[in-house]
């Protein structure tokens, strides 16, 4: 070993113990968190850090992160929602849409599979990954909710619909195709029998209407692949163990007034149909608990 490496090594060690050492009552802990490159290591590890309340060490290679904070002024919940809102999943918080299309291109990493059914409760944006509905609940609670590996397929069906609301395209297209992928990825073999079942019913169908949106940026063509993308999840939300209420509603004036019907995870109607030219239009005729 050179004398410099003998040297740097060394002040690594001590400077990462000088910045354990500023936080009192310090605990540690490791969580998944998706990034790329050096600039998503200096992003993450900004983002979490706080003096003497919390500090992140981020691992490019494994994608994880090492926390250590002071339990009696934050939680690590807190540092990952932070970590969220900078732009980057992690296993308890689904990044803002807008807080990840801000990153640089080269942070834009993959987030096929990454997300769950989405909670806004109290997240000022960050969506908790586990469905509950306080991001401060004690681990044994966040350990026992355990999503349904059908989760990511709901969230990334809802950013369609929100995409549809608002008769975007362009955004149409590249979330379909995101939803898509999340339908290839899912693992079967963790489904619970009656989920199986439903799965094995509609994966084809369901991959096959996303392709479709993700290759067109026509929105009337978005929309009527969408109608059917919605009909063939229905019985699958049904089957599924979801830790939230879904909405299950209809527009009876699309398609020429034959109706269509959609899924939300909101009460409220947005109608993915028609966007602002109707954004109420339709009823909720069923509430999937």
């Amino acid at each position: 070993m050179s004398l410099l490496r003998k040297l740097v090594v060394p002040a690594f060690v001590l400077a990462s113990f000088q910045l354990h050492a500023q936080i009192k009552n310090a605990e540690t802990i490791t969580a998944k968190v998706s990034g790329n490159c050096g600039m998503c290591e200096a992003t993450i590890e900004k983002a979490g850090t706080v003096k003497k309340e919390s500090q992140v060490e981020w691992d490019k290679d494994k994608q994880v992160a090492t926390i250590t904070y002071d339990p009696q002024k934050t939680t690590a919940d807190q540092v990952l929602k932070r970590i969220a809102l900078a732009g980057y999943d992690n296993e308890k918080f689904l990044a803002p849409e807008e807080a990840y299309n801000n990153l640089h291109g080269c942070c834009q990493y993959e987030r096929v599979g990454s997300a769950a059914v989405e909670d806004k409760a109290g997240t000022n944006g960050a969506h908790p990954m586990d469905g509950s509905e306080h991001a401060g609940h004690n681990a044994s609670t966040a350990a026992d909710a355990q999503p349904t590996a059908l989760a990511p397929v709901m969230t990334n069906y809802f950013r369609l619909q929100q995409a549809l609301v608002k008769s975007d395209a362009k955004q149409a297209a590249s979330l379909a195709g995101a939803l898509e992928k999340t339908i290839e990825s899912v693992n079967m073999a963790s489904l619970q029998a009656e989920e199986h079942t439903a799965w094995m019913k509609a994966k084809e169908r369901l991959s096959s209407d996303a392709a479709g949106i993700a290759r067109s940026q026509d929105l009337k063509k978005q929309r009527q692949l969408f109608s059917t993308l919605s009909e063939n999840l229905y019985p699958l939300a049904k089957a599924a163990d979801l830790p939230q209420p879904v909405y299950y509603n209809n527009c009876p004036m699309f398609n020429d007034g034959k109706g269509a019907n959609w899924l939300s995870e909101e009460k409220a109607i947005k109608n993915p149909y028609y966007g602002s030219q109707m954004l109420t239009c339709g009823k909720n005729i069923e509430t999937i608990e």
